[in-house]
């Protein structure tokens, strides 16, 4: 009865495994509809101005935008630029209400009066497309109050998506600063928002980051494949946090700019070439000589995709620092947190006789679904 169960033992690390990939793989699978919209969104927000002239430059993302608006499918469905920015002239009237009553400046507790300025634009953040919108805010009031700054976009009984997150950076009365506004803390007042909970609340949206980074996630999973001692781990596990936070800070501070167009599909690539060397691999000494190298150069690339999240302009950016160094570490500590669940696994799995094809049985689902996220990053001609 004790060797059966023994034997029964051997096989829980991979159906572990076998259960998480799964589950991930069936979520790729869902209608695409469902797809884009599964999880959560960002809405970006930058404010600037003083005294009773306001403006604000919204990103918001296009087909969600265009739902949350109960506009017609032949608004929502359109993929090309041109028809995009059609779509959003022509419907300028209920894009402009939905997002104005959603998203408020107040002044000296008084709410400022919204005006759209000029056309929308389109542009790309990682593959999808968001809508550029910029609103004057006109205010009425005594000089020297403060402003506020409230968003509930895209909020959770729409149904569409849920946990929606608003990231405002702003330049009003004097005071530079950020904030990432939710539904239980919808309002920010410049000049109020305390440091201790600007760390707080960048350290979770790194955290969200990676664990709904799919590409991320498989990324570091092939990683720890390919480690066959603890100190692979940490050895490959450092490489890549050195290398990701070099790129990361470079490219948010606007030091560096390489297009969402060229780092996405590159990241495929990345995780595409890790977890099939994985398979190929047989010598550990020359594995030890290829991966370093090979991983801080991925790494690099790793973290110009986190730093596309934030999208920091070099404008005030120094004086974003806090926030950039506490969603780096929401980065490493779920990194940290997500090794020290699947390494253990890996390694009570390398000791069964399960172990070459339940390696295997790992690596080619992620290969295919890289090669997927390659083919489907890959910018089309207009």
């Amino acid at each position: 009865m004790e060797r059966r169960d023994m034997r029964r033992m051997r096989w829980l690390p991979a159906v572990v495994l076998a259960l998480v990939l799964g589950g991930v793989l069936a979520d790729l699978a869902r209608p695409a509809p469902a797809a884009a919209h599964d999880a959560t969104t960002t809405a970006h927000a930058e404010v600037t101005g003083s005294g009773l002239d306001v403006k604000a430059v919204l990103d918001l993302e296009y087909d969600l935008l265009m739902k949350s608006a109960w506009l017609y499918a032949e608004a929502y469905d359109a993929k090309e630029r041109t028809e995009q920015l059609r779509q959003l002239k022509i419907n300028r009237a209920a894009v402009t209400d939905y997002v104005t009553r959603r998203f408020a400046v107040a002044y000296a507790g008084k709410p400022c009066t919204p005006a759209q300025v000029g056309e929308a634009d389109v542009r790309v953040r990682g593959k999808a497309a968001f809508a550029v919108l910029t609103y004057s805010y006109a205010c009425q009031g005594e000089s020297g109050g403060t402003h506020e700054i409230s968003s509930a976009l895209f909020p959770d009984a729409e149904s569409f998506v849920h946990s929606t997150k608003t990231m405002v950076r702003y330049e009003l009365d004097g005071e530079t600063g950020s904030a990432v506004l939710e539904a239980t803390a919808p309002t920010v007042k410049v000049g109020e928002h305390r440091a201790s909970s600007q760390i707080g609340e960048f350290f979770v949206l790194g955290a969200e980051h990676l664990l709904l980074g799919l590409d991320h996630i498989f990324f570091l999973l092939a990683l720890v494949i390919g480690a066959r001692r603890l100190r692979d781990v940490v050895v490959t596990a450092s490489a890549f946090t050195v290398a990701h936070s070099i790129t990361f800070l470079l490219a948010a501070m606007g030091v560096v700019d390489v297009p969402g167009a060229i780092v996405e599909p590159v990241i495929a690539v990345s995780i595409i070439v890790v977890a099939v060397a994985n398979l190929l691999g047989r010598d550990e000494d020359k594995l030890g000589r290829w991966r370093l190298p090979i991983v801080f150069a991925f790494g690099l690339i790793h973290g110009l995709g986190f730093a596309g999240a934030l999208d920091i302009k070099e404008s005030g950016s120094w004086g974003l620092l806090l926030s950039l160094l506490s969603f780096n570490l929401g980065i490493e500590v779920t990194q940290l947190v997500l090794i020290a669940v699947l390494f253990p696994l890996l390694a009570l799995l390398r000791r069964t006789a399960a172990a070459r094809w339940a390696v295997a049985a790992i690596t080619v689902p992620i290969v295919a679904v890289s090669l997927y996220w390659f083919f489907d990053r890959i910018p089309l001609p207009l």
